[in-house]
């Protein structure tokens, strides 16, 4: 990917489910995940996602998923959803084989301009397993602060994965616009 050839971002649909479960799954589990660096095999086994997760995002109301092609192939994906004045970013997922090119700093990028301009949010939150330490940094670079604030990782809902660790936890990444009124 480069900046000549920018990826073309639009809304998922139905029809992209098995893709999307596809490229999510490539990026956080197994051998395709250790291709590149956003891999949790590490920290959790089994799924990341499924079918029906995903289905209930993308009819969500006030919520998108994300879609980033490039050449008419599925790349990259995400999921921003309004949440009152902030927008919240997760799922988000780089085919392994792209990443480091600079295509997760586009859709990241696209995803803050759907919240900042589209829903008038404020800022853009979300949350990462503390032990994820070179993914917060990524994220430090793009403006996203440290809160200071804890979530509980899911122990016993596999929706989540199968930890391999005991002390899993999420802490919320904050990223405040400027200038941005309701």
């Amino acid at each position: 990917m480069s900046i000549q050839n920018p990826p073309v971002f639009r809304a998922a649909e139905a029809a992209d489910i098995a893709a999307i479960v596809a490229l999510v799954e490539s990026a956080y589990r197994g051998e395709s995940g250790l291709r590149g660096w956003t891999t949790e095999s590490h920290l959790l086994d089994g799924r990341r996602t499924d079918a029906a997760d995903v289905g209930a995002l993308i009819g969500r109301p006030d919520s998108r998923l994300l879609l980033a092609e490039c050449g008419g192939r599925l790349m990259a994906s995400c999921h921003v959803e309004r949440q009152g004045e902030a927008g919240y970013f997760g799922m988000f997922a780089v085919d392994p084989g792209e990443q480091g090119g600079g295509l997760g700093k586009h859709v990241l990028a696209e995803a803050e301009r759907i919240a900042r301009e589209e829903w008038h949010c404020r800022a853009m939150r979300m949350t990462v397993i503390v032990q994820r330490e070179e993914l917060i940094a990524w994220y430090g670079r793009r403006g996203y602060r440290r809160t200071g604030e804890y979530q509980p990782f899911p122990y016993g809902d596999e929706r989540f994965g199968i930890p391999r660790r005991d002390d899993l936890r999420f802490e919320v990444l904050l990223k405040e616009f400027a200038g941005i009124t309701p």
